[in-house]
């Protein structure tokens, strides 16, 4: 097996995050439900981001995304695949992950949609109103996938969430061939129970078929994937299926079954939860990063927990320190 050009490649639906303050009244004005999560279209996309102060943020997102940014921040060889617009937001998308050291080549899709984006309206009492528009990241196709770049990675992560474009799919799939063609391991990520409830079979026969080597999880996802409450009992049929599975608990840390044994960490200690989004997403980029650079499980699950209890106590799902400094003082990644 040759030497890696990255450590972890990941792929899955580009977003820009687009976070705003709104004034109070603007959120009925606009005809939404406050603190719901809207899907919207291009058109109304525009008017609401037209809608948006100057003082808007705008940060690359979506989970796949956020992984590869926790793993270049973990002091890790980053690569990203995943589809934009070549439009003012895809400028906003490619140079953020260039800044974050996460290499992104992904040809820019040049006429249709617009690059994808979720909106985040917050109001004065501090709830988050989103308006979800995926356009261009649901246009990846096979001809996106890299085989120079997959081949190169140590390990290949994909969410499960880039399941639902048909063509999105074949890609999907080309890029686990592409990985086992260069013995390399390919992963992914149920994403959500919804996610799970809506591909139960195929996610599952992409365990059973070994197209999928390490499958990523909650423990709400787990159990809607073999339909059980028994959290036991989803763990034993995960270690039939997969080869390796790595399961996070919350505030009980995470799981990695491997082999059917099972090895556990606790969470690391915070002083409250602020927002968990994006914890699954760095708990994934401290696991991967210690699995392709040849970790024990517990070191490995270690990094992972590190990861994600720094995201957790910040709103956002990108780190506010250097993940490789905070792992160093723990003794992680290396």
């Amino acid at each position: 097996m040759t030497q890696t050009r990255f450590d972890v490649l990941t792929i899955g639906n580009a977003i820009v995050d687009i976070i705003a303050p709104v004034e109070p009244g603007f959120i009925e004005a606009e005809g939404m439900s406050k603190g719901i999560m809207h899907l919207i279209d291009g058109a109304r996309a525009e008017h609401l981001y037209g809608k948006m102060p100057l003082s808007r943020q705008q940060i690359s997102g979506g989970s796949a995304g956020n992984t590869a940014a926790g793993v270049a921040s973990l002091g890790g060889r980053a690569a990203f695949i995943g589809k934009v617009a070549d439009d003012a937001l895809g400028d906003v998308f490619a140079s953020d992950l260039d800044a974050l050291g996460v290499h992104y080549s992904t040809s820019r899709l040049k006429e249709g949609a617009l690059t994808a984006r979720c909106m985040i309206f917050v109001s004065d009492d501090g709830e988050r109103t989103m308006n979800t528009y995926l356009g261009a990241c649901h246009q990846l196709t096979e001809r996106d996938i890299d085989p120079d770049e997959i081949g190169g990675a140590g390990i290949t992560y994909m969410e499960g969430f880039l399941w639902d474009p048909v063509e999105a799919k074949k890609a999907f799939v080309l890029a686990a061939h592409y990985a086992h063609k260069n013995e390399r391991a390919a992963a992914f990520t149920l994403s959500d129970p919804f996610c799970v409830d809506r591909y139960r079979a195929e996610f599952l026969d992409l365990i059973r078929s070994k197209t999928i080597d390490y499958v990523f999880a909650n423990v709400h996802e787990l159990k809607s994937l073999y339909q059980t409450d028994d959290l036991g009992e989803a763990v034993r049929e995960i270690a039939k299926d997969a080869e390796l599975a790595a399961i996070t608990m919350g505030a009980d840390g995470a799981m990695a079954i491997y082999n059917g044994e099972i090895t556990s960490v606790p969470a690391f200690p915070i002083d409250r939860v602020v927002d968990a989004t994006g914890a699954g997403d760095l708990f994934a980029s401290g696991f991967l990063l210690g699995m392709a650079r040849g970790q024990t499980l517990e070191s490995a699950l270690k990094t992972g927990c590190l990861a994600a209890s720094e995201i957790i106590s910040h709103i956002g799902a990108r780190p506010h320190v250097e993940l490789t400094t905070l792992a160093q003082e723990h003794g992680l990644v290396g």
